[in-house]
């Protein structure tokens, strides 16, 4: 069986049962075994039918080759980052995240969180993983144990917040059937919330909307369930839960580079003078408050393998992303959806206003959103680009893909890693400017793809 369409950059992803099945499964828990090279690994998953199996059979591959099994079952995937850390071990999640309902994967990592992507680890995995398929792993099995590490989660969860300093807010919560149904129950009880819970019902069929808040279409219900009962806050989580997307009281999404900066204001407030990370399509606002806030911002590229390498380097407190993950330091440099969602909760219970006139100071700039094209050579698009924008004088930076600077403006634009697609982020002072701005850099990458 060909596993190049699975194997991905990060993770291992494709639809159940012709790309990713039971066989494959097992092949890859051998594969993982051998790689990590360690006694034991820990596996969760998400609420996905197939996750049963899969893990079975992925838990047998492992036993298989000698390597004991702790099975944490249920899981966000943040939840499983920390396993790693709590248990000391290497882990597994079962999960495909915002993908449709057809599909599964699994999101491997050494303990502590620490990636595996292509080059740290994930191409051994995968050619071992080929010739386990040609010849399964035979022996005894090690064994198959099970811990519930939920409730240190949650203390994990509120060490990053004063929780006395949180004050009765009304909160919307969509889990869309996800995992978010599972962890923002246990790490809410208890606190002077008002949760009302949308979609709790963990089905990975997805009955009422896609479990991916990226897309607008998916954070309707949200929205209008917001504005109807006068909620302070809205939550929007992704399948498994490592994501979070806000909505303001007028049921108006917040971006991910306002969430960083707010998040980023936040962790200097508690760490002053501290390291901060975002990348590369983040809003320049996010460097700003930073400065202003007497942090040391630092950029880097998109991708969670690049920030948690840049954050071990430089001893960061937090990384955001403009695509809604946050990482922490003291949460294994890990990305999770529920410890932002508290740190925005905390940060809101102190302010005693309205999130829209929370954020407004840290929303600075208008953005056109990602713009993807479709072109036959993103490489060589870009590169002709490149050439004439710095002919333009722009100040040019190539750390990832093409980020231009002009005098009140700027843009990034980055070849996908897996379609001939470029994808564009444009930023201005105006709509109207950022509007104007992203039909010339269209209009470049039409003339010269």
């Amino acid at each position: 069986m060909d596993t190049r369409a699975i194997f991905k950059a990060y993770d291992v992803r494709g639809t159940y049962p012709d790309q990713l099945n039971e066989d494959v499964c097992r092949a890859v828990g051998s594969a993982f075994a051998d790689f990590v090279g360690v006694p034991r690994v820990v596996v969760a998953r998400d609420m996905r039918p197939s996750g049963v199996s899969l893990v079975k059979a992925f838990s047998e591959g492992v036993r298989v080759r000698g390597v004991d099994v702790v099975d944490i079952g249920l899981a966000s995937t943040d939840l499983l980052y920390f396993a790693t850390g709590h248990l000391g071990a290497p882990g597994a999640m079962f999960t495909a995240s915002h993908n449709p309902a057809a599909y599964n994967g699994i999101k491997m990592c050494l303990s502590e969180a620490r990636p595996i992507g292509t080059e740290s680890g994930l191409a051994d995995i995968e050619a071992a993983t080929q010739r386990y398929l040609a010849s399964p792993a035979q022996g005894e099995l090690a064994a198959l144990l099970h811990d519930d590490v939920v409730d240190a989660w949650v203390h994990h969860v509120h060490s990053f917040i004063d929780v006395s300093r949180l004050r009765p807010l009304r909160i919307v919560a969509d889990a869309a059937n996800g995992m978010g149904g599972f962890v923002a129950p246990r790490v809410f009880d208890g606190l002077p919330f008002e949760v009302d819970l949308m979609y709790p019902e963990l089905d990975g069929t997805f009955p009422n909307h896609p479990a991916d808040p990226l897309n607008p279409e998916n954070l309707v219900d949200l929205q209008q369930r917001l504005v109807e009962t006068g909620a302070d806050i809205g939550l929007a989580f992704d399948g498994d839960a490592d994501r979070v997307f806000l909505i303001d009281e007028t049921g108006r999404p917040i971006s991910g580079s306002t969430t960083t900066a707010l998040v980023a204001a936040s962790m200097l407030e508690k760490n002053p003078g501290a390291t901060i990370l975002y990348n590369v399509i983040c809003s320049r606002a996010v460097p700003e408050i930073i400065a202003e806030r007497g942090g040391r911002g630092v950029r880097t590229r998109v991708g969670h393998s690049f920030i948690k390498q840049v954050m071990a380097e430089t001893d960061a407190v937090f990384g955001g992303e403009h695509s809604g993950h946050y990482y922490f330091r003291d949460n294994y440099r890990a990305d999770s959806g529920i410890i932002t969602a508290m740190l925005v909760l905390e940060m809101l219970s102190a302010f005693g206003g309205p999130l829209s006139e929370m954020v407004a100071p840290f929303e600075r700039f208008a953005a056109s959103g990602e713009i993807n094209t479709r072109v036959e050579s993103p490489t060589a698009t870009v590169r002709a680009i490149s050439e004439h924008v710095r002919s333009e004088g722009a100040e040019v930076d190539e750390m990832d893909g093409l980020s231009a600077f002009f005098d009140g403006w700027w843009f990034n634009l980055r070849p996908s890693n897996t379609e001939p697609l470029l994808r564009l982020n444009v930023e201005a002072r105006s709509q109207e400017e950022c509007q104007r701005h992203t039909d010339t850099v269209v209009a470049w990458i039409t003339s010269k793809s």
